[in-house]
Parts: C-alpha cells; structure tokens; sequence
C-alpha cells in the first residue's frame, strides 16, 4: 500500500468519543470527516490577521497521524505528551515517502505546541466543530452530548473573546 494510499485510510477511523453514545455506527463521523469540518469552518471564518493559508493547512495535518494511532480519547487515559509523541512519531511513519514530509511535521509541531496565533486559533475552532457536532447528533438521535459542550468552553471563550475583540 502507497503512502497516500495509508493516507486517505482516515475515512475509515472513527471518532471514538461518539461511539460511547447511542449514535448509530453508520452515522458517526469519521477523523476525516471532523478534519473536513473544521477546515470549512476554518475557511469561513479565519479572521484576516490570521494566514488563511497556514490555518488550513493546520486544520487539515491535525489529526492525520490517527490514521495509525486511532482517535485516542481522554477516557483512554494516554497522558498528552505521550498521546503528541505517538503521533509525531506515526506521522514520520506515514510521511516517509512523501514529498516535503519535514514541512508536514513541522505543521503538526506547530500545532500540538499551539506555537502560533493561527495554531491556537485552530485549536479553538476544533472544539467549535465538536460543540456543533454534538448539537447535530442530539438532533438527529435525541442523545445527551452535553460533556462535549461542556469540554469545548474554555476554547470556545477564547475564540469569541478573540472575535469580540477584533470587531472592537
């Protein structure tokens, strides 16, 4: 199997923190599916201070490591710095063969440090992609995602106080 091949493997990893919730398999979102959501909410909504650019390539590169070391979630009870070195480590692995493979780690580096403005800021929009997830889900299968809401806060004041003041 090609690199890329691997790659586009994301579509078939699910995100593990929805199958805890009576949503049916057929219908939770896979790790490419979130990527997808967040990078158009990234698109849409990317202040102009920021690299539009940069941002969506932080969004896109995020998760990509999953593809190997599965959506980990926090009931797994993988402390953060060995949950980032597991993924810089799958990421190497997966982008062996690929072209500009430094750049992409690099990205990822970026983003698991939160080392830019446009790294924080993506992660903020990550958690606004699960909050409007776990609305979508409560909708469509009458299920109480509230600790998702409830997780995604700190972030979620972080980004509309940025929002705020921007407009201010």
């Amino acid at each position: 199997m090609t690199a890329l091949q691997r790659l586009l493997r994301l579509k078939q990893v699910l995100r593990r923190g929805w199958t805890r919730h009576p949503i049916p398999a057929d219908q939770v979102e896979s790790v490419a599916d979130h990527s997808y959501g967040l990078a158009l909410l990234c698109l849409l909504l990317c202040p102009a201070d920021l690299n539009r650019e940069r941002v969506l390539e932080l969004a896109l590169i995020h998760d990509l490591a999953e593809v190997e070391t599965g959506d980990v979630i926090p009931a797994d009870g993988v402390l953060p710095d060995l949950k980032r070195q597991q993924e810089k480590k799958a990421l190497e692995e997966l982008l062996r063969e690929v072209p500009g493979s430094e750049y992409h780690l690099e990205t990822l580096r970026e983003y698991q440090q939160a080392a830019t403005p446009e790294a924080r800021w993506v992660k903020d929009v990550d958690k606004l992609e699960m909050y409007l997830q776990s609305l979508n889900y409560e909708a469509d299968f009458s299920v109480d995602l509230q600790e998702f809401r409830d997780s995604s806060q700190r972030a979620l004041v972080s980004l509309f106080s940025r929002e705020k003041n921007d407009r201010a």
